[in-house]
């Protein structure tokens, strides 16, 4: 990935803002995507070593990034990326290290930080500089990375043919004495066993119907699966730090005529999405064509999401196909589209796949077949 021309486009963007230096943390996904400087696999709650509130990337228009790093984070973690390091061990100041590199850049009157930044962080820059304005850039740094290179799309491509591989590998175990556990653990590995660094999120392989009134927030079980049940799976696998994100259903036994009409409701509204993703329209304009499919069959009260994400380094990422967002799409953004129909003791039905928008119109990064499968 070419860091060092992302890093350009940001400094016009900040020039615009008129904003002097920009800090993203480490871990995170802005610094990532400016720096290369690379994530771990996730972690269950807060990643953190002492002084991590300082660790950072820090940027300055037309000058090579300064990576702040705490000497636990940094001594399993070499970057191999360009740009100094500055390393703070357990028994130094971390306030005085993080307030030098700070202050080197001069007295920057207007300083901006990711959205993820730390409340520490943000006052310990404003104890650094006093009197600095302190700007958001969560706009800014979405917008640079929401339209996807070349490069990105063909990383996101072999995520998406990993997942495919995946879902065709496990389809064959959903079965009546499995159980949900048992599912979801062979996603994980098939990931893994097919070039996928990490699952994107938690893996789902969760089971809706007539036999059990379990909603869709129960992501996967200990339960055996039995005829009746529809399995709804949701998953993704990281390549080269990008992420891909996946779903189908697949019905134990013969289906019965609720679920064969919400099946198709799910297809037809999945395919009024895909028609609708095209250059200008907005991100709410897809997710109406979408839930209105539903809606109109009476329906509408069990599709209780929104219709999809963009995604990229982060699983979700801006814009998100809601009602309350009305970005217009531009081509190289790639995102979900995503319907459900979750009805407990009723129906269980979905269907994702990942996109990317050309001129033309989306192109799935899938191939796996969207038809009911039922095993």
């Amino acid at each position: 990935m070419d860091h060092s021309t992302r890093r350009e486009q940001l400094s016009e963007r900040l020039a615009e803002q008129e904003i002097d230096l920009l800090f993203c943390p480490i871990p995170g996904g802005d610094a990532e995507y400016l720096t290369g400087f690379p994530r771990r696999n996730a972690s269950f709650g807060v990643y953190e070593h002492s002084h991590m509130w300082a660790s950072g990337a820090v940027i300055r228009p037309g000058s090579d990034p300064v990576f702040v790093v705490p000497r636990g984070f940094s001594a399993f973690n070499p970057p191999g990326i360009e740009g100094e390091l500055v390393s703070i061990d357990y028994l130094d100041d971390s306030r005085a290290t993080f307030a030098d590199v700070i202050r080197r850049h001069g007295r920057p009157a207007r300083v901006g930080v990711s959205g993820r930044t730390w409340a520490t962080t943000t006052l310990q820059l404003l104890e650094a500089l006093p009197g600095v304005d302190v700007v958001d850039c969560t706009e800014i740094l979405a917008r640079l990375r929401w339209c996807k290179s070349a490069g990105e799309i063909e990383v996101m491509e072999r995520a998406s043919q990993i997942a495919d591989t995946v879902m065709a590998e496990v389809t064959g175990k959903v079965a009546a004495g499995a159980t949900e556990l048992d599912l979801a653990s062979e996603v994980d590995y098939q990931l893994r066993r097919h070039g996928a660094k990490t699952p994107s999120f938690d893996t789902g392989a969760f089971a809706m119907g007539v036999n059990d009134a379990r909603d869709a927030s129960t992501r996967v079980s200990s339960r055996v699966l039995a005829e009746g049940d529809a399995v709804s799976f949701d998953f993704g696998g990281v390549v080269d730090g990008y992420c891909s994100d996946f779903g189908r259903t697949i019905y134990i036994g013969e289906p019965d005529p609720e679920y064969v009409k919400c099946y198709g409701l799910v297809v037809a509204a999945f395919d009024a999405g895909v028609a609708a993703s095209v250059v200008g329209a907005t991100a709410a304009d897809v997710d109406r064509a979408t839930r209105s499919v539903i809606e109109d069959a009476g329906y509408g009260r069990w599709f209780r999401h929104r219709t999809g994400h963009c995604i990229g380094l982060d699983t979700h990422e801006r814009p998100f196909l809601s009602v309350d967002d009305e970005t217009p799409l531009e081509a190289g953004m790639a995102f979900t589209i995503e319907p459900s129909i979750f009805w407990p003791g009723k129906v269980g039905a979905r269907l994702e796949d990942l996109f990317v928008l050309e001129p033309g119109g989306c192109r799935s990064l899938n191939a796996y077949p969207r038809d009911l499968v039922a095993v």
